[in-house]
């Protein structure tokens, strides 16, 4: 009696672990079910969201009606907001700077700039300024954008300068070096604040031969 009792429940078990296995198994097939253009398609849709709301406003709830996807999927590919965000900036960035490499520094900066237009960067620029809000707030964000933006950036910032030391035109030892990415940064954001003017191709062809080309010894004539 025992050892007929016991078989319908040894083959539940059975049953049971071979469903955990094949949802197991089937789990990386559903985060693979988004094709690039649907990828595309969602952080698009993030990115406007974060323009008309701003970061804090913005929910799970509301990308999924904007692009006609379940709360689930999102979290199941992206874990949460801070990283869908940050994703979706990323995605949104026009190239690496590392890639860049016309021979001089002075032209790599200036291909860099040219690289979004003046409409593209007062978008850019104002979704900056809220976020760099919401960063003190929220923990999370703060961490994705510096481990998924900052350090990879920073990253291919060095391999440009490093081109330009390896041509001669900066001193291995130049203190600047150190700043090329604070400055950048700073002349990017801080006009908005100054002259409450959005930053623009030329004024930043003009800083970078003003300040930032000088403080690494570079010449501009």
């Amino acid at each position: 009696m025992a050892e007929r009792e016991g078989k319908p429940m040894a083959e539940a078990a059975k049953g049971a672990a071979t469903v955990a296995a094949a949802d197991a198994a089937s789990a990386p097939a559903r985060r693979s079910r988004i094709t690039p253009e649907r990828e595309a398609e969602l952080y698009q849709a993030v990115l406007d969201l974060l323009s008309e709301v701003g970061y804090d406003a913005l929910t799970m709830d509301a990308v999924a009606a904007r692009t006609r996807s379940s709360k689930a999927t999102l979290y199941r590919q992206w874990g949460g907001k801070a990283e869908l965000v940050v994703k979706a900036l990323r995605r949104g960035s026009p190239g690496q700077a590392g890639e860049i490499d016309t021979g001089s520094l002075r032209t790599d900066l200036h291909a860099l700039v040219a690289r979004e237009d003046d409409c593209v960067m007062e978008q850019n620029s104002a979704l900056m300024r809220g976020l760099a809000m919401a960063m003190h707030a929220n923990p999370d964000l703060r961490q994705a954008f510096r481990e998924q933006l900052i350090e990879p950036e920073t990253g291919e910032f060095q391999r440009l300068l490093r081109r330009a030391v390896d041509r001669g035109e900066i001193r291995a030892d130049c203190p600047a070096l150190d700043f090329v990415v604070h400055m950048l940064a700073g002349g990017f954001a801080v006009r908005a604040l100054i002259e409450d003017q959005p930053p623009t191709q030329e004024f930043l062809r003009s800083y970078i031969d003003a300040v930032v080309l000088p403080a690494l010894g570079v010449t501009t004539s």
